[in-house]
């Protein structure tokens, strides 16, 4: 997993966003399209989107130095670390799937990172019984599937679900060291104020995200690049 290469691509990529300015074009296009519960929250709807895509891309590499860390620390590298650098590969790899001199492509690699890091969490929670970093990225993703697109983001949700499975099943939380580390988690104070990514950023849901689950096509309609996804591990896809 090589994040100083990584932070250097996305900081290559920014000042050439700032000069081009093809991101905050981009965006404009998917302004009118956006699902009504997403709130901008200001009249330069495309700023704040922009800044959104910026931030959003640019945690990537502290965030996954932070999970490398805590996976270290539960005994459970050898499963996530993998991970990890599947999602570093996507950004920075020779061949990369993403266009490396574009911060909306970047997007792409980021809302897999993101992903990524949400379903080890997910089985953090389920098996240890706290989150695995301290920031919410649930709505955020939310809104980054929807600035992708359905179809592309849904493929990359797949690939994510199927990732994580195969390298974090239930048999890996009852080994010794991450039993251990359960009990360390324990007699720790509960965080139960964590910041949501998207609301530090300037953007919300007006909605209970079960009600846009509820306003949504059912998942056997033809596929719409332009409709937002449910949220929760069961690959962000309309039901």
């Amino acid at each position: 997993m090589n994040t100083l290469a990584l932070r250097d691509l996305i900081q290559r990529v920014q000042r050439q966003e700032n000069t081009t300015g093809d991101l905050a074009r981009q965006l404009e296009a998917r302004l009118l399209r956006l699902h009504p519960s997403i709130q901008l929250g200001v009249h330069d709807h495309r700023g704040v989107l922009t800044h959104f895509v910026e931030r959003y891309v640019e945690q990537v590499p502290a965030m996954l130095e932070a999970v490398a860390q805590v996976a270290d620390d539960a005994g459970l590298e050898a499963q996530v670390k993998p991970l990890l650098a599947l999602a570093s590969a996507f950004f920075i790899e020779p061949g990369a799937a993403v266009d490396r001199n574009n911060l909306g492509a970047l997007l792409d690699a980021a809302y897999l990172a993101h992903r990524l890091v949400e379903e080890i969490n997910d089985r953090y929670i389920a098996h240890l019984g706290r989150p695995l970093t301290p920031l919410d990225t649930t709505v955020a993703n939310l809104i980054a599937h929807q600035l992708i697109g359905e179809r592309y983001a849904n493929e990359l949700d797949r690939a994510v679900a199927g990732a994580v499975a195969g390298q974090l099943g239930a048999e890996v939380f009852e080994r010794g060291s991450v039993r251990a580390y359960r009990l360390q988690l324990e007699l720790r104070e509960d965080v139960t104020d964590w910041p949501e990514l998207a609301r530090q950023l300037g953007v919300t849901l007006a909605l209970d995200l079960a009600e846009i689950a509820e306003s949504l096509p059912c998942q056997d309609a033809p596929a719409d690049d332009t409709a937002p996804a449910t949220t929760g591990s069961s690959a962000y896809r309309a039901h």
